[in-house]
């Protein structure tokens, strides 16, 4: 059994982006070491996961991470270790040689980003919204936001689209949903470059994002401090 990494260079930040289906977790975790491969607390966090199907993912994903980082570090899977940053989030120890990275998974999709020396985020979803979320989302969008909602030719993808670029940003800043989802604005990403208008961060360029369609009936979204210049590359991992 081997894994197969197909990877496709797509305009965007500097960043290397990784997709993992989760119908190849199973084959990737007895490639790479499997749970065996987590520390105690994941597999304790990965026990209390509800169903099989997020246990899955949840191991996909840690699994990603380890790998992901190892393809742009060069070491052994196995050597990874990871202490929580006081935002919350992981991060690589003792410094990951400045890599920095952010997971996302769904039904059906794992994903890991990886940049050198900038916060990212990445937020991966199925498109477009359900009929509930096309409903009550856009009440705690900005109103900039709302507007351009108004003059989308399709409401539910649009919604889909700005949650997971608005969820990708407030990770990468560590804040996740503490922070108001109103509190920012972002353009029209079906319009881009997709621009930031943030009164608590600027200046505003600083920032690049990115919206892409990795698969049919998923929508994922990119945020990068400092990445207005580069390339995103995106690699598919199947075993």
């Amino acid at each position: 059994m081997t894994t197969t990494a197909t990877g496709t260079e797509v305009v965007g930040a500097d960043a290397h982006l990784y997709l993992l289906p989760e119908r190849s977790v199973d084959g990737f975790a007895e490639l790479h070491g499997g749970a065996g491969l987590l520390t105690r607390d994941e597999r304790d966090r990965m026990e209390r996961q509800r169903t099989a199907g997020a246990r899955r993912r949840y191991l996909g994903a840690r699994l990603l991470s380890r790998y992901a980082l190892s393809d742009r570090d060069g070491r052994p899977v196995g050597e990874w270790r990871f202490v929580v940053a006081s935002s919350g989030r992981p991060e690589a120890e003792p410094d990951g040689h400045g890599l920095r990275f952010n997971l996302s998974h769904t039904d059906g999709l794992v994903a890991c980003l990886v940049t050198e020396g900038r916060t990212c985020g990445v937020d991966v979803e199925s498109t477009p919204a359900r009929p509930d979320a096309v409903t009550h989302l856009p009440r705690w969008f900005a109103p900039a936001e709302r507007a351009a909602l108004a003059g989308a030719a399709d409401r539910a993808a649009a919604v889909a689209a700005y949650w997971v670029l608005k969820e990708a940003y407030l990770k990468a800043l560590g804040t996740g949903l503490r922070r108001e989802l109103d509190g920012f604005a972002l353009s029209a990403p079906w319009q881009p470059p997709i621009r930031l208008h943030d009164p608590l961060r600027l200046p505003d360029s600083d920032w690049k994002f990115d919206l892409l369609h990795p698969a049919p009936g998923y929508v994922l979204g990119t945020a990068v401090a400092d990445g207005t210049a580069g390339r995103l590359h995106q690699t598919w991992i199947t075993a």
